[in-house]
Parts: C-alpha cells; structure tokens; sequence
C-alpha cells in the first residue's frame, strides 16, 4: 500500500470518529477529547524530555487550553438563543482539514520556494496558499449552507495561516528534539501531536473570537 493511500485511510478513519463524537456530543465528545489531549501531552513530554520543568508546564496549557475551547464551542455556541455549537465546532473541523489537505496537494503539485526550509523543508508557499484557499472555500460554503455568522467568512484566512504557524511549531520542536514523528500511533501521519498542531490554534482562536464577543 502506498503512503498516500495508508494515510489517506487512516485520515478519513480519524475524519469519521471526530464527526461521529461531535455531533453525539456528551461523553462521546468528552472522552474523545480527553483522550486527545492526554495523548498531545504524553508526546510533548517525549519530546521535550529534559529541556525543563518550564517545558513540562508549557506541553500541560497546550493540550489543556484546546480541549476546553472545543467544549465550550461544542456547549456553549448560540445565536439569538438557538444552540449552533455542533454547526460551528465542525466549521473548526474543516477549516483545519482544508489547511491540511490544500497545503499537502498544492505543495506536492506545484512546488516551488520553501516556506521555512529551516524547521521544516517539506512546506512551500504554494502549500501555504493552497491550504488558505482550501479553508476560504470548504469553511465559507460550509457557513453559507449553516447560515453561520459571517465573520467566520473573513476568519478562514488568518485561522489558516495560524494553523500552519502551528505546524511550524511542532516542526521547530520535534527538529529541535531530533526526531521526526511525535509519535507512531497513526500509519502514515506519525502522532496525535502531528496530526492535531492546526487543531490545537484553529479551536483555540475559534473559542476566544466567542469570548471576545465577534461570535
């Protein structure tokens, strides 16, 4: 089996089990999220493992902080009083996979300059691009089919280079720590951490627009 193939099965396995949760919600979502972020945290300190206590702290916020906002998006998230957390917890879910999907083809296809060859030589501009595309287009239909505040149409693009700025971190740290995959847990993605750095950003900014007032 090809690696594209192995991950793309894996990737679409990851897709039905998050969608399955969110929209079951309660336990389901809970425990899923739970369980992600004990994961994210267990292969932080992998990585990190002698950089610091202050590091240790810092991977307990990084898997912390994400699972609340996806809660709270999930519970919380009204307009005019009516409950649209799992409509707007899913338009997180596919603007982070737009990024990722759109990054990974434009970048495979076309090529071109590095992003940062530094931390991670894999990712170009044309990889950046075609992810904030990717996120304009699925994120923005999925808010006009779901009638969706329409901040969140001006929103897909600067969540889409944040989640990519994600990426970069993770790939700063595991270059940093010598390694290549947080983890081996998923065939063909490595680790929850590989897979869930544009997550991470894209929930968390998502639950501080709300508390900000702009959702």
């Amino acid at each position: 089996m090809s690696e594209l193939a192995k991950r793309s099965m894996v990737g679409a396995l990851l897709v039905m089990v998050a969608l399955a949760a969110a929209v079951l919600g309660g336990y389901a979502f809970v425990t899923l999220v739970a369980l992600a972020a004990c994961v994210i945290f267990y292969e932080w300190r992998r990585i990190v493992s002698g950089w610091g206590f202050g590091w240790q702290v810092s991977g307990f916020v990084y898997a912390l902080v994400p699972a609340l906002a996806l809660l709270w998006i999930r519970e919380r998230f009204q307009v005019d009083g009516a409950p649209l957390g799992v409509e707007l917890l899913l338009w997180v879910f596919i603007t982070t996979w737009s990024v990722d999907i759109g990054a990974y083809f434009a970048g495979r296809t076309i090529g071109g300059p590095k992003l940062a060859p530094a931390i991670s030589p894999n990712k170009t501009w044309a990889g950046l691009i075609g992810g904030m595309i990717a996120a304009a287009l699925f994120g923005g239909l999925w808010v006009y089919l779901l009638q969706l505040p329409t901040i969140l149409y001006g929103l897909a693009f600067p969540f889409a280079v944040a989640a990519q700025l994600g990426d970069l971190f993770e790939s700063w740290l595991k270059r940093r720590a010598g390694v290549k995959d947080s983890g081996t847990w998923l065939p063909g993605h490595g680790g929850a951490l590989d897979r869930l750095d544009g997550l991470v950003v894209v929930a968390t900014l998502t639950a501080a627009a709300m508390m900000a007032g702009w959702l």
